[in-house]
């Protein structure tokens, strides 16, 4: 079924760059199956596997995971140190096979609110992943869209208090160089898991005009078919950016 699906994909042809995913549903996961929340984040490594590989062999160019949110700072020190030890083992264990893939792994957000351990573990998987040129993996560690605004605002006010940017310049690409997604498109297609229809302070300026698909599939049980099911989703849409066609 996912080489059918691939296939129609290729034939489409119009696959989108940059794909973002709201990875959602572990802790529902783990819990009808009465595990402990942490069960249910280790389970999805399997589907960040998935959606890697996936779109890899559909030519999508960028992938971004939204691993952790500024939000989750505020949950229990337990699974927070259990988020924090899969962040370490992810960057040990998948590294090499990233590296065979052509993956090339940045993590974006607030890196430095993160333990020592963490932050060396972000430090190697980019070390040794920069140069790949299949796919570009952005990570959204201690990430949220208003926090990343708030930090642009200040970036830029800083600027013009030391007389390095007049205010009145300032338009849409001036906000955007202050983003952690500096230099990157704005993402083509959103897919959330686990049924739920919010963007939960997920890139907040970069979505604007990003289509959203909603996959009922909890993220531990989210497959390579999943991915390739929201591709195509996305390839049956018509993208107007605010315009209507002419007559």
């Amino acid at each position: 079924m996912p080489a059918d699906l691939l296939a129609r994909i290729k034939v489409n042809a119009r696959v989108p760059r940059h794909v973002a995913v709201i990875m959602d549903g572990n802790g529902r996961w783990a819990r009808r199956r009465g595990l402990p929340r942490h069960a249910g984040h280790w389970e999805g490594m399997k589907a960040v596997r998935e959606a890697i590989e996936g779109a890899c062999a559909a030519g999508v160019e960028i992938l971004t995971l939204f691993a952790f949110s500024t939000e989750n700072w505020k949950r229990p020190r337990s699974e927070i140190d259990a988020l924090m030890g899969l962040l370490q083992a992810y960057a040990e264990k998948e590294q090499e096979r990233l590296v065979r893939a052509g993956v090339e792994v940045r993590v974006l957000g607030e890196v430095d609110r993160l333990d020592p351990l963490s932050r060396e573990a972000v430090r190697r998987i980019e070390e040794r992943t920069r140069g790949g040129s299949v796919l570009l993996l952005n990570l959204m560690v201690s990430y949220g869209g208003r926090e990343e605004l708030v930090r642009a605002a200040r970036k830029l006010a800083a600027k013009a208090r030391e007389g390095c940017l007049d205010p009145e310049s300032i338009d849409a690409s001036t906000l955007e160089r202050a983003l952690f997604t500096a230099g990157l498109p704005d993402p083509d297609l959103l897919v959330r898991t686990s049924g739920e229809f919010r963007v939960s302070n997920f890139m907040l300026w970069q979505l604007a005009y990003t289509e959203l698909y909603i996959s009922p599939a909890l993220w531990p049980d989210f497959t390579r078919e999943d991915f390739y099911a929201a591709i195509l989703d996305y390839q049956r849409r018509e993208r107007r950016f605010g315009r209507v066609s002419a007559g």
